[in-house]
């Protein structure tokens, strides 16, 4: 049995059933500890478990198709044997974080409560959702996921038509207010999205007196109704640099323009927001896109609107290792955003140069709690690379990045077969007819 296959299957049940019957472990959070990338330490959650325990929680799981075999999911586990964990504390343009995680200027973090529960579960902080002093009504639905077929609760890409808060710009001031007097050593940014100069220095000077640790400046927003605002500065790098360098002017806190990558070279938006004085550049935003799928219809018109997930996170890491790379944008932070699920996303983002990331699609799938195999997965990583401070993964893979004309042209890298798994499909000979691949009577050669 695979058992990343078996966990992918798993429904990821809240107060789940398995664990409830479960008298001396917690087997749903063994399984979602592989489902989230932390298969060497997911024992741990069931290591005191019975025979009769896992029995238990198996014949108690509601999976609509076949309970999950935990029993043998548990018999593939490795032993984990305790030790001591770093810690994941870094600096991000000047403000001291508990961990890298951040909730996504989104729908996960519009009020109060939401950002107070993504606190108690362990999320260092928070872009809030985009304040403005426009009246903003959304239409329903504004989500449409695309998944694959029969697998609804699994999807690889989201679609939303979401804009900026809803809320009265009083309201969500003081809910920030709020939320740094309760949790001071929470780093909590306020995203803001102003038409001309006037609405962008106000809204960050409210920010500032409202206690906010810094300012997220929202160039990228792909679904405004007015002209002007959101992408529409994001492509324009003299916007980019004028509003930027007025915000800078207004406030004492670090501004951090957010980029969008609806645009061919994002260096130069990102380039005029370093000469406008950015503390830190975010980046992605949602990238434009048309879904077809059954939320994709507002009284059976459609429109164009922003794409996430994790099918997004190759081109996030492109935009970020542009402007990462780019010789004219030196001594600033970075923020990585788009398409971050597990643990060994979030290195990606950080070993191409981000000092934190920005979570949103996978909490809207999964709940707050994927913190905990963020936090863990990425300590236990750094425990097995002997690396003590975030820090010195930071940029880790610059040096492996060179121009298509410079790589390797010499080397050939053949495929290799097990010839024990092979199963007799023949599937190999289907796609590949002429090619190196043979298959005849179950084994499967290598050429």
């Amino acid at each position: 049995m695979n058992i990343l296959e078996e966990a992918s299957r798993c429904l990821l049940c809240a107060d789940a059933p398995c664990s409830k019957s479960c008298r001396n472990g917690d087997p749903a959070r063994a399984v979602r500890a592989v489902r989230f990338g932390n298969q060497a330490i997911a024992r741990q959650f069931v290591k005191d478990c019975r025979e009769e325990d896992l029995a238990a929680a198996e014949e108690s799981c509601i999976h609509p198709d076949r309970p999950i075999r935990i029993r043998e999911m548990v018999k593939a586990l490795p032993e984990v044997t305790p030790r001591p964990l770093p810690s994941l504390e870094i600096d991000f343009c000047g403000l001291h974080c508990e961990n890298p995680f951040f909730l996504a200027s989104s729908a996960v973090c519009t009020n109060y409560e939401m950002v107070s529960r993504a606190f108690d579960a362990g999320w260092a902080g928070v872009f809030y959702k985009t304040i403005c002093k426009q009246e903003i009504r959304e239409v329903s639905p504004r989500f449409d996921a695309v998944y694959v077929k029969g697998r609804h609760g699994d999807f690889f890409g989201f679609r939303n038509m979401e804009q900026l808060s809803e809320n009265p710009e009083d309201m969500d001031f003081d809910i920030l207010r709020r939320l740094k007097q309760d949790y001071p050593s929470k780093i909590v940014i306020a995203s803001i999205m102003g038409q001309n100069e006037e609405e962008w220095t106000e809204l960050a000077r409210q920010a500032e007196a409202a206690g906010c640790d810094a300012v997220e400046l929202n160039f990228s927003c792909p679904q405004m109704r007015q002209a002007g605002m959101g992408c529409d500065v994001g492509q324009d790098p003299e916007l980019v640099t004028f509003f930027t360098a007025y915000v800078k002017r207004s406030v004492n806190i670090p501004v951090i323009p957010k980029m969008t990558p609806n645009i061919t070279h994002i260096s130069e938006p990102g380039m005029a927001a370093f000469f406008g004085g950015a503390d830190a550049i975010s980046a992605i935003n949602t990238i434009k896109s048309i879904t077809l799928g059954d939320g994709s219809e507002v009284s059976g018109s459609q429109t164009g609107s922003g794409y996430s997930g994790r099918a997004v996170k190759p081109i996030a890491l492109r935009h970020i290792l542009s402007m990462v790379l780019h010789p004219m944008i030196k001594g600033i932070h970075f923020s990585g955003v788009g398409g971050i699920e597990t643990w060994k996303d979030a290195l990606e983002f950080i070993q191409v140069g981000c000092r934190n990331v920005q979570v949103c699609t996978a909490v809207m799938q999964y709940g707050y709690r994927i913190i905990d195999d963020l936090v863990a997965g990425l300590q236990n990583y750094m425990a097995d690379k002997g690396v003590e401070n975030l820090s010195d993964l930071v940029g880790g893979r610059l040096p492996q990045f060179q121009l298509p004309s410079d790589l390797d042209r010499t080397t050939i890298v053949y495929p290799k077969f097990e010839a024990a798994k092979c199963i007799g499909c023949h599937l190999c000979r289907l796609v590949c007819p002429v090619g190196a691949i043979s298959s005849s009577k179950r084994v499967v050669k290598q050429v």
